[in-house]
């Protein structure tokens, strides 16, 4: 049933349901803070790292889930722990680095200590001096935590979840999900290549539907088009899970067939006559027996593993505001890559981050969209190509993953 407090203080979904969203899901305050408890802290699963990046006793990873920074430790069992990187006396973050290597944790403010489980361990002047001051005889320190998360591993991948009732992550992600994501990693070790943040000047979820909407990819960005990297002519398909929030777009490019004519007949701005001077950048390598040479897949709510040819990245939609998006890129490569391969796969990550051809493009015109709403908020934008549903479609040219996101938005937070 549709929450009553977000219906009275926003304006009611319109009538036509996925195929239109209101302008105001992306600029209001109250909703971007409903997101933040229902979506963030609600029962679903968020991506934090990947175990590859931790992979000792005493490393750490510091990120968010939404708004709210986490800590991702490994402790001497071996075990992964994530909790809040909040200090239980006074809220000051626990932990100021990115990443490292530690026994434990100490707040700078006061000194309280935490172990890599999370645990409360020391709190500096506890029984106070010459038997003045300290804290109350009744403070007990296993009173006294961050809160701690649910984890899981999926393929190398960390998960975390504020959530007791969200399901295990694979009945979350189900069997089709899942083994797609199987598929990328198939029993291989990642390696980390790199990593950056792309900051995005829109809404957390301008950018989610730009990565759900195969319609754009090869209008967009005109380099796949040129280089037969990505055309809406190939074969290809969606993949849609039941919630709608899960989705694959998938291609494979077939070098035997000619350019067709599909796109002039649109006469839209497609090929260029562009070349480029070091055309091994397009080089690769038979990776997937399966031919698919582009695979984008995404977990609601804000995680995406990228495969375009042999550029593989995982990326994390962090929301900074109505109006601003973190975008966490970390490439990878497998330990069992020859040189060539690594190098092969350097190269490619030109192709898609955002000082190459595809994320910066993607970064502006999600800042076009936030631009182009202004001072519309009643208005809304139009969703259906490829019908009205949420739907695995042959085809895509459609739309179905992009309303498949607003079917599980609108059911998580009750609009």
């Amino acid at each position: 049933m549709p929450d009553q407090t977000v219906q009275d203080a926003a304006r009611t979904w319109p009538l036509e349901g996925l195929a239109r969203v209101p302008y105001w899901v992306f600029q209001r305050d109250d909703v971007y803070s409903r997101e933040q408890t229902r979506l963030f802290q609600g029962p679903y699963w968020h991506f934090l790292c990947l175990e590859a990046e931790i992979p000792e006793p005493g490393d750490f990873r510091t990120t968010h889930v939404g708004d709210t920074p986490v800590i991702v430790a490994r402790d001497q069992d071996g075990e992964i722990y994530v909790f809040e990187n909040r200090c239980a006396h006074r809220g000051a973050l626990i932990c100021l680095k990115d990443r490292g290597r530690a026994k434990d944790f100490s707040c700078v403010y006061h000194a309280w200590t935490y172990d890599l489980r999370g645990n409360l361990t020391g709190v500096a002047f506890r029984e106070g001096i010459k038997g003045q001051g300290g804290m109350s005889p009744g403070f007990r320190m296993e009173d006294h935590a961050p809160r701690r998360l649910r984890v899981a591993l999926v393929h190398g991948l960390v998960f975390g979840s504020f959530s007791d009732e969200v399901p295990p992550v694979e009945e979350y992600l189900g069997e089709e999900i899942l083994g797609r994501i199987g598929r990328v990693f198939a029993g291989r070790t990642p390696v980390v290549l790199g990593r950056f943040t792309q900051m995005l000047p829109n809404n957390w979820k301008l950018y989610v539907e730009n990565v759900k909407d195969s319609y754009h990819a090869s209008i967009l960005h005109l380099f796949f088009t040129t280089f037969q990297l990505n055309r809406l002519s190939m074969k290809g398909g969606i993949i849609v899970d039941p919630t709608g929030g899960h989705h694959v777009s998938w291609s494979a490019v077939d070098h035997t067939v000619q350019r067709d004519a599909e796109y002039a007949k649109q006469n839209i701005r497609s090929d260029s006559g562009y070349t480029l001077a070091d055309p091994s950048l397009l080089d690769g390598f038979a990776e997937f027996p399966d031919g698919v040479t582009l695979q984008i897949l995404s977990v609601f709510p804000g995680f995406v593993l990228q495969q375009i040819q042999n550029s593989i990245a995982v990326r994390q939609i962090l929301p900074r505001g109505t109006h601003r998006t973190a975008l966490n890129w970390t490439y990878l490569g497998f330990a069992e890559d020859a040189p060539e391969q690594r190098r092969a796969r350097l190269k490619q990550a030109n192709l898609v981050g955002p000082a190459g051809y595809i994320s910066m493009e993607d970064g502006c015109v999600g800042g076009f969209v936030q631009r182009g709403i202004a001072g519309a908020a009643e208005e809304c934008a139009v969703l259906e190509m490829g019908g009205t549903t949420a739907e695995s479609s042959p085809s895509r040219v459609t739309e179905a993953s992009v309303r498949g996101f607003w079917k599980a938005y609108r059911n998580g937070m009750g609009l």
